[in-house]
């Protein structure tokens, strides 16, 4: 993809790692985009559900078409409560595991949204453009916002105003019991009690609920009810003037209107419910007459108090992109590698607006200044607004003004990172003790984030899939080999160590199809190791390389795990990179320990696995 340096045709800056694949899945249409710059987003498309038979199917569908396209980021947005790994969509019958749906795809990174709380997200990306006020009110500034929207399902959430931002509330709303407010609801809920014992809010305003309602009030008037679907409902009420189906837009709206109300109340939201989802968009201008605003009011004693909220409908094209796609790009920030803030806004400076780029100037020249400042005089002295000054700590991932000073004072004053520092000679013993550990830490740190996880999981595929493993390594890398033997073999995988150059290949050559070879080496240059390598591969064995990734080992391997920590060898022994080899061997053993082949291996996987967790945690 393009250099942190190219720019779309829009002016904003494309990610230096390529596109990113976002979505808004709902149970019946799932909405694509790949994002390509920040607030850009291309190649649109909306897909049916209903035509296929899983996410990865619908997912690898969209991707088809981008086949030459390097992805490594990814979010979706989905009509669902997502509360860990496993996700089981309410509206449809689809059920996955995020963690396995990334190694699918070969995504670095995989996240999995509820749809309302990306919505909640888009709202202060919207533009007066994108939205149409249904009655009055104005809003109040710093205050609760309310969000719902009928669509497949009733989808609701909330927006929650801190000292410089907000939060959004990841809520099933739609879920509550709904409460007729006349007569005729009370009939629609009990011809619904005929089939559901527990009838939600979502259960009748939405997709679905306007079909009950078209059947209900048919029974009720003694009408002969056709098979008419939702959007069979809206336009032969909208376009045919159907008098049954415009009673049903009208049940419909009054109830939303409600919901709405209740919302309102419930979070005090001074500033404004927003009305999203399919299916009031379609109904336009015809909404803004229709009984909603006036059953929103309609509230007794709470008349007044709810005459002051406005409502909105959201008419902007897919505004979950925006939502999803801030949440990712918040995520990614969060795992930039850079040891300091500082470090962190010189490397994301290129993802911010011109505005935002002010501001982190300068954080960057002043930075004590700007943590003594009050907001007013940071945005002068930056010559932006104040809201400019919110959305630079918000681009960074932090909820305000005030939590970007917390964590950028504990930055400069040392308390929180560590850095790379040079040992001397007339460090005392504290110092290049101090050193050695920051030194190290820092390594690890910046490993961490620049890990490539499909290479990652390749190796533990080929690992606990293995009949026999080699390890072959010399001098300082033969500790690493040894542990690897040694945590390997616990898994009751038939395992050796090799530490003789003269035997290398002699082993090599006995190798088969199945059996995989471990080759550890700093520099990847050492000739004995690459002729056994050459061996190994030709006699069928699979080849996982632990060194620098431009090395000739790297090339000749089936995976390469790389290490590309640089250290003055000719002093000390390549002490860190030799750490860092063992931790990419402990995080093949946890993902070896977490694999289910892996535990038909070993009776004792349970406890192996708690052991190596066990490790890795202290």
């Amino acid at each position: 993809m393009s250099s942190a340096a190219d720019t779309t045709k829009t002016g904003r800056t494309a990610f230096a790692d390529g596109p990113r694949l976002l979505a808004d899945i709902g149970a019946t249409h799932a909405r694509f985009a790949l994002q390509t710059a920040p607030g850009v987003f291309g190649s649109v498309r909306v897909l049916k559900c209903c035509d296929f038979d899983g996410i990865v199917p619908l997912l690898r569908f969209y991707l088809a078409p981008h086949a030459g396209v390097t992805l490594n980021h990814a979010a979706l947005a989905v009509a669902n409560p997502v509360t860990g790994d496993q996700v089981r969509m309410t509206n449809r019958d689809w059920q996955f595991s995020t963690d396995a749906v990334r190694r699918e795809l070969g995504l670095q990174t995989l996240l999995i949204v509820n749809d309302f709380t990306a919505l909640a997200m888009a709202l202060p990306s919207l533009k007066a453009e994108d939205l149409m006020q249904v009655g009055g009110g104005v809003a109040a500034a710093n205050a609760v916002v309310g969000v719902l929207g009928p669509g497949t399902g009733l989808g609701v959430s909330g927006v929650i105003p801190t000292v410089d931002g907000f939060v959004t509330l990841g809520s099933e709303g739609g879920h509550v019991n709904f409460a007729p407010a006349d007569e005729r609801e009370f009939a629609i809920l009990q011809y619904a009690w005929k089939e559901w014992p527990h009838v939600s809010n979502e259960r009748l305003i939405s997709g679905p609920g306007l079909e009950i309602i078209y059947r209900a009030l048919a029974e009720r008037n003694g009408l002969q009810a056709t098979g008419r679907g939702a959007p069979d409902i809206i336009s032969g009420a909208l376009e045919q003037g159907d008098a049954l189906c415009l009673e049903v837009l009208d049940c419909f709206c009054g109830m939303l209107g409600g919901a709405a109300a209740n919302l309102a109340v419930t979070l005090g939201a001074f500033g404004g419910v927003f009305i999203g989802g399919g299916i009031v968009p379609r109904m336009g201008e015809w909404f803004a007459g229709s009984p909603f605003r006036a059953r929103f009011e309609a509230k007794g004693r709470f008349t007044d108090y709810l005459a002051q909220i406005p409502t909105y409908v959201i008419s902007a094209d897919n505004p979950a992109f925006f939502g999803v796609a801030t949440i990712l790009s918040e995520h990614l920030r969060g795992r930039s590698g850079a040891n300091t803030l500082t470090e962190r806004i010189g490397h994301l400076q290129h993802e911010l607006t011109p505005a935002e780029q002010r501001v982190a100037k300068l954080v960057l020249e002043q930075p004590r200044l700007v943590l003594g400042e009050p907001i007013a005089d940071i945005a002068r002295l930056a010559e932006v607004s104040q809201p400019t000054v919110i959305r630079f700590c918000r681009s960074l991932g932090f909820l305000g003004l005030a939590d970007f000073k917390l964590k950028f004072a504990s930055s400069l004053t040392g308390a929180i990172p560590v850095r790379h520092s040079q040992v001397r000679n007339s460090d005392s013993t504290h110092d290049l003790s101090a050193k050695v550990i920051d030194n190290t830490v820092s390594a690890i740190l910046k490993f961490r984030d620049q890990l490539d996880v499909r290479s990652l999981d390749r190796a533990i595929e080929l690992v606990a899939h293995a009949k026999r493993v080699e390890f072959y390594a010399m001098g300082n890398s033969r500790v690493v080999a040894l542990d690897g033997q040694h945590k390997f073999f616990r898994f009751r995988i038939p395992t050796a160590a090799y530490g003789d150059s003269h035997l290398f290949t002699l082993a090599a050559e006995l190798l088969k199809a199945g059996d995989v070879v471990i080759a550890i080496s700093n520099s990847g240059r050492l000739p004995d190791l690459l002729a056994a390598v050459d061996a190994a591969r030709a006699a069928g064995a699979d080849v996982i390389a632990i060194t620098s990734s431009g090395s000739p080992l790297a090339k000749k391997a089936s995976v390469c795990l790389a290490v590309d920590h640089a250290e003055d060898s000719t002093t000390f022994l390549s002490m860190i990179s030799r750490i860092l080899q063992l931790l990419l061997i402990d995080i093949v053993s946890v993902g070896i320990s977490i694999d289910g082949q892996a535990g038909q291996r070993d009776p004792d996987g349970e406890d192996q696995r708690r052991l190596l967790i066990s490790h890795l945690d202290s």
